[in-house]
C-alpha cells in the first residue's frame, strides 16, 4: 500500500456539514505525510490507518453491523491493515468478510463514505491509540452472515435502528452517504 495513493483518495472527501470527518480527513493526511509507518499496526503514536466497511444489504434496505466482542460495542466490521492488502478499501473489504461471511457484490472500487479517527482502549501489549479510520461502501450479494471470533453477534440493521444500537455520528453519516 502506497501512502501517495490513499492520500490521493482522501484529499477529494468533502462534507462540510460534517466537521468531525473534515477534522479527522486533517489527522489522517498529518499521518500519512509525517508517519514512519501508518499501516503498521504497531504504530501506536499517534495511531495507525484502519480500514471499515458500510455494507448494504441486496435492494439496500438495510447495513451490516458486529457486535465486536473485545470492545463489546455495535460496530461497522473493520479492522487493520494486512501485508496482503493493495488497496485500503482491500482492507475494509476482507474484515468485512472474515467477521461476517458476507459474499459481497463485485464491485470495481468501494467508495470512501466516511473518515473518523478515535481512540481504541489499551489492551496486553497494544497501548491506548488512535485508529485513522476509513470507511468504505460496498453491497452484500445475499443475507446470509456468521459470526466469527471477533464478533458476538452480526445483524442487518435498518436506519431507523440507529439508537436502538447506539451507534456514534460517525456510524450513521457513513450509512447516510453510502446510501446517496
Amino acid at each position: 500500500m502506497r501512502v501517495e495513493e490513499v492520500a490521493a483518495l482522501i484529499r477529494p472527501f468533502v462534507d462540510e456539514g460534517d466537521e468531525a470527518a473534515m477534522k479527522s480527513r486533517e489527522l489522517v493526511l498529518m499521518l500519512l505525510a509525517h508517519g514512519s509507518s501508518p499501516f503498521s499496526r504497531d504504530h501506536f503514536t499517534p495511531g495507525h490507518i484502519t480500514g471499515t466497511a458500510v455494507v448494504l444489504a441486496p435492494g439496500r434496505q438495510k447495513f451490516l453491523l458486529v457486535h465486536h466482542r473485545r470492545l463489546d460495542r455495535w460496530l461497522l466490521p473493520g479492522g487493520h491493515v494486512e501485508p496482503e492488502d493493495i488497496q485500503v478499501g482491500d482492507t475494509a473489504r476482507r474484515e468485512a468478510i472474515e467477521e461476517t461471511g458476507v459474499i459481497l457484490q463485485n464491485e470495481q472500487l468501494p467508495l470512501l463514505v466516511g473518515i473518523d479517527v478515535h481512540g481504541i482502549p489499551a489492551k496486553g501489549r497494544e497501548p491506548y491509540h488512535l485508529h485513522h479510520d476509513l470507511v468504505f461502501s460496498f453491497t452484500a450479494a445475499e443475507k446470509k452472515l456468521g459470526v466469527s471470533e471477533e464478533t458476538r453477534d452480526v445483524v442487518w440493521a435498518a436506519i431507523g435502528d440507529f439508537d436502538r444500537y447506539d451507534l456514534p455520528l460517525s456510524i450513521r453519516r457513513s450509512v447516510l452517504r453510502a446510501l446517496w
